[in-house]
């Protein structure tokens, strides 16, 4: 049995919902809210499953998974299709580099905790946080602008969507939440606009969960 514990506005989650509804799996989903009650990511009985508070997990016949990319990467081994990794060595290392640059290097200073410490400890007002959310994201998407060059495939990768595909979507729907300028970004945007009109896409956007309503 598969459970996904899972905050609707996080953007690992949903990385991990596009990669499983990619599959046409669906597990049974637990919501953790990251804001109420001081975080139910901090409850002691979640804690037992993903030490660093932090969501996604994915639970699997009592096991659980922890870090999307982990997860999306046990998805691609355990139900191999369809492939959200290409055939080839140099082509997976690109799309690990696309998904990597925006899970590693862009949403870890823009995440949730650290937003809130530049508020909360830094004492950083409304506009110095916006600043410092916009700032990042322009630098990072512009990486992955240039990243993806004049290639003109449908996807980040070829023809079909991949784990890169999983990791861009939800940052640029950060990026609108946000109100972060992305016009210079016309690939990005390209990519965004092909897989925004897919099913396992549509599935996966915050609003479309329960826990939204």
């Amino acid at each position: 049995m598969m459970r996904l514990y899972d905050y609707y506005r996080s953007s690992a989650a949903y990385r991990v919902r596009i990669a499983l509804n990619l599959k046409g799996l669906a597990p049974k989903v637990v919501p953790v809210h990251l804001l109420r009650d001081g975080g139910e990511n901090f409850r002691a009985d979640y804690m037992a499953k993903n030490p660093l508070a932090l969501v996604p997990t994915l639970e699997v016949d009592g096991r659980p998974l922890i870090q999307s990319l982990a997860i999306i990467e046990y998805l691609e081994e355990t139900h191999p299709a369809p492939p959200l990794l290409p055939p080839d060595a140099p082509g997976r290392a690109r799309v690990r580099a696309i998904a990597q640059t925006v899970a590693c290097e862009i949403h870890p200073l823009n995440n949730l905790r650290v937003l809130d410490y530049l508020v909360g400890t830094l004492g950083v007002d409304e506009a110095e946080k916006l600043a410092w959310y916009r700032h990042w994201v322009d630098e990072g998407l512009a990486g992955l602008e240039r990243l993806l060059g004049q290639d003109e495939s449908d996807f980040c990768h070829g023809d079909a969507p991949t784990m890169a595909d999983c990791c861009l979507i939800p940052q640029l729907y950060n990026a609108r939440r946000f109100d972060c300028p992305l016009d210079a970004f016309p690939r990005l945007l390209r990519i965004a606009e092909r897989c925004e009109w897919l099913p396992a896409f549509i599935a996966a956007q915050p609003e479309n969960q329960p826990a939204a309503n």
